[in-house]
């Protein structure tokens, strides 16, 4: 049985046009950010991982990468925006600007208590790049200043994202059947 056949994935973005998207987004934050001061740039953990580190290459800007992990209370796959911080960022943001990077914004429930979280911590600006965004799911209305693709409400797997902790190899982005 080959990898993902269990749940036949149904492919929604390949490799080069998940690559040639994010190079898009490369460009465009460089030429924000260009002279504007330092960037922090703050993944969370885990799912952002494959998208920050392939952004963070295509930047022509200084920047700084750190990580913030979360968990959501109860270990639920559907977000209730409750969590908790399992890893707090190693930088001070304060007077910076800040670009979070999401794998995927869905009920903005949990990104929403982040950018709460940072807001609180003074940085200079504070943006939102997320690599997928959910609009149809969105229970909180949250700023995306930045986005890769825009998706229906499917349950989508690869380039982080995960079933249980699987599928977040794929190089590709794929509905979960």
């Amino acid at each position: 049985m080959k990898y993902g056949e269990e749940h036949h994935l149904k492919v929604l973005f390949t490799r080069e046009q998940i690559q040639a998207r994010v190079a898009q987004l490369g460009e465009a934050i460089t030429g924000d950010y260009r002279g504007a001061g330092e960037l922090i740039l703050v993944a969370v953990l885990r799912g952002s991982v494959y998208f920050a580190v392939d952004l963070s290459r295509r930047l022509e800007i200084p920047f700084v990468l750190d990580f913030m992990g979360i968990s959501s209370y109860g270990g639920v796959s559907a977000s209730h925006g409750i969590v908790r911080i399992t890893k707090d960022l190693d930088s001070n943001i304060a007077h910076k600007n800040v670009l979070l990077l999401e794998d995927i914004v869905d009920t903005g429930l949990t990104l929403n208590y982040l950018r709460r979280n940072l807001q609180t911590r003074n940085p200079a600006s504070l943006r939102i790049c997320t690599f997928l965004d959910m609009p149809a799911r969105r229970i909180v209305n949250i700023p995306v200043d930045y986005c890769g693709f825009t998706l229906p409400d499917l349950y989508v797997v690869g380039y982080g994202l995960d079933h249980h902790e699987r599928y977040r190899n794929l190089e590709v982005v794929a509905a979960l059947k």
